[in-house]
């Protein structure tokens, strides 16, 4: 049986069973803190209004996607990865986008009937 491709970026040597590298975990690590100390840099800047939540929003998706794209290993599993980190956040989106077209449609019925 062929095994599936896998791009080899993926794979810390030549074969897809040897280990990553610790230095692998470091850098993100390092890369945590750096991002950590970006998003108290937002506090500390007296940034405001949507520019602050902007920020703050992103920085914590960059550091949430980082975790659990390499400590929690999705990276190396790319379906695991669209299922379980870009599916739900879509229909999340579709779900709020209906529930603003309801409640546009009922702000409607209010000020016309109201």
């Amino acid at each position: 049986m062929e095994q599936p491709f896998k791009h080899p970026s993926f794979f810390p040597g030549n074969t897809p069973e040897a280990e990553h590298p610790l230095s692998l975990y470091l850098s993100v690590w390092l890369l945590l803190f750096v991002l950590s100390a970006f998003s108290y840099m937002v506090d500390y800047m007296n940034f405001e209004g949507i520019l602050r939540w902007f920020l703050i929003t992103a920085l914590s998706l960059l550091k949430g996607g980082l975790i659990v794209s390499v400590f929690m290993h999705m990276a190396w599993e790319r379906i695991a990865l669209i299922y379980a980190i870009f599916l739900p956040p879509v229909l999340l989106l579709v779900m709020v986008a209906i529930f603003a077209n309801d409640g546009f449609a009922i702000n409607l019925w209010r000020t016309t009937f109201g």
